[in-house]
């Protein structure tokens, strides 16, 4: 019975009593928002939002992103976004982030790499062999 009274309500008046920042769901960004495309498939948007929170078993071609968070015991924040998909394509983006400001920084589709050519005979026979010719 004594316990009973020792819930976060009944301690929330006390000065100084540390409450920890609770962080759920996607951390969506509006730079994350501001890369999506129309015409992008899944696995894209995927790569460039993560998994989706939600994936509703009814509606296949719609994914949700929610994300909440209470810093120190205070009422809980939200942001949602939604994506639509046509055909396995990005159709739709409803919900409360909206595209950053800042520039998205794109890289090249492809780089060439020069590899030098190399000696094809590292066996242990060839080692052997090109150690005693040596001598």
């Amino acid at each position: 019975m004594v316990l009973s009274g020792c819930t976060q309500s009944a301690w929330s008046w006390v000065p100084g009593v540390y409450r920890i920042d609770i962080q759920q769901g996607n951390a969506v960004t509006d730079v994350m928002v501001s890369q999506l495309q129309p015409g992008m498939t899944k696995r894209q948007v995927a790569y460039v939002m993560g998994t989706p929170l939600i994936q509703d078993a009814f509606h296949k071609d719609r994914w949700d992103y929610i994300y909440t968070m209470a810093v120190g015991g205070e009422e809980r924040e939200g942001r949602r976004i939604t994506l639509y998909f046509d055909k396995d394509l990005l159709a739709g983006v409803d919900g409360d982030f909206r595209p950053s400001d800042e520039p998205v920084i794109v890289t090249a589709p492809h780089s060439s790499v020069v590899v030098p050519p190399r000696e094809l005979d590292h066996s242990l026979w060839g080692y052997l062999r090109r150690s005693f010719e040596k001598n």
